[in-house]
């Protein structure tokens, strides 16, 4: 635009210079004055020529992209910015069966402190076909189990498989811990109200063969008493026995406060730690940093820290028994709990029942300690899970 008009404006000029010396032909100065006059016009007609004829340089599509293009990468970005939140773990394998983490959620599961083998993770998840299934794998809290998505997928021309994992093993236990709860209360209702009934008719029936003792002969008499006195402890015993099992199912709503685990665990110690201490037997607690606080209930995290060290108790000897109590900060600020010892250990066979109710393999055992560890723990947000030890002995590991 500024080259035209400044060729126009050169050329109205100078045509009006020519007519103006054509006019003052007469007077050589003036003339000599209207020459000097359009030499800068004829500079201007010049500029304005040259810069109208230059080429111009056709715009880059880069430099400016279009409303669709600047669209397409904010999408593309906010895809890519999902994708790395995602609360799945993501994996992709290529052709070659190799795994590669595609998010935060993968690359924290197999990073040190979650998966105890991320090699082994890959071949599992290498191995597995299309569909949706159940898979287990080792952790440093233990065995937890995870629901594998695989989805088949083609890029830049090479096939790919894309994984999703979701850990499920809160929420199947939280599931299980329902049901088990639900469970425990219906038999423990019907069982008490049959025997409620036959332990107090048991009593009655003793108390009126005392009035009829004289009628009937010495052999009968005696046999009859003897028989409504078993009746009569075993229907005690059972009532207790039952009534063991209804508190899995009254376990009552946690109330959390700020707890300092220091200072719970000096309260262990001062109601466990004497029997340790009176056969020989070595108790270590240990909190790093000293100052580690938690929000949880402190007499359900109490019951359930002295369940786990009563196991260890009994599955220690005396004189070498040795059981460790430790709290401390993990990757992710999670606070980790571990209760280890040096005992017998669990059976690899028996890990996956020994949260089970009813399950023990003690001869007086009921079956409920680590059942009520696990209630205890869930009721506070956390996990319990049992991990293999480095050594000998058993340990568990408690995670918030």
């Amino acid at each position: 635009m500024g080259s035209r008009f400044a060729i126009l404006f050169a050329l109205a000029a100078l045509l009006a210079l020519a007519f103006g010396a054509g006019v003052l032909r007469d007077s050589p100065r003036l003339l000599v004055l209207c020459g000097l006059a359009a030499l800068p016009l004829l500079v201007l007609l010049w500029w304005g020529v040259e810069r109208l004829a230059r080429p111009r340089p056709a715009p880059s599509v880069e430099a400016t992209p279009s409303i669709d293009q600047r669209t397409l990468l904010d999408n593309a970005l906010a895809f890519e910015a999902r994708l790395e939140h995602a609360p799945i773990a993501l994996f992709g394998i290529d052709d070659a069966s190799a795994v590669a983490p595609l998010n935060a959620s993968a690359r924290k599961l197999v990073a040190p402190g979650r998966a105890v083998d991320p090699g082994v993770l890959y071949r599992q998840l290498a191995g597995q076909a299309d569909g949706r299934r159940l898979i287990e794998f080792d952790t440093e809290r233990g065995v937890e189990r995870a629901l594998v998505a695989i989805s088949m997928l083609t890029l830049h021309g090479a096939p790919q498989r894309l994984v999703a994992l979701m850990p499920v093993e809160s929420e199947l236990e939280a599931e299980a811990l329902g049901a088990w709860r639900q469970l425990v209360h219906v038999l423990t209702h019907e069982i008490m109200n049959s025997l409620t009934p036959i332990a107090s008719l048991s009593r009655t029936a003793h108390d009126l063969l005392d009035e009829f003792d004289a009628s009937l002969p010495s052999d009968v008499g005696t046999d009859l008493k003897t028989a409504l006195a078993a009746i009569n402890r075993r229907a005690d015993s059972l009532v207790d026995f039952v009534a063991s099992y209804r508190s899995l199912s009254n376990v009552p709503a946690a109330r959390p406060e700020r707890v300092r685990l220091g200072e719970l665990f000096e309260r262990v110690d001062a109601l466990v730690g004497p029997a340790w201490r009176a056969r020989g037997s070595q108790l270590d607690f240990s909190v790093e940093p000293s100052s580690l606080e938690l929000m949880a209930d402190p007499g359900q995290l109490e019951q359930a820290l002295i369940n786990l060290l009563k196991n260890a108790f009994e599955a220690t000897q005396s004189g070498s028994g040795h059981a460790t109590v430790s709290a401390r900060l993990v990757r992710g600020s999670r606070l980790r709990i571990e209760v280890a010892d040096n005992g017998s250990g669990v059976p690899d066979a028996l890990v996956a029942h020994i949260f089970t109710p009813f399950y023990t393999t003690k001869k007086q055992g009921g079956g409920i300690g680590l059942a009520m560890v696990r209630h205890l723990i869930h009721e506070n947000s956390g996990t319990v899970r049992y991990a293999k030890s480095v050594g000998k002995g058993a340990r568990f590991v408690i995670s918030f």
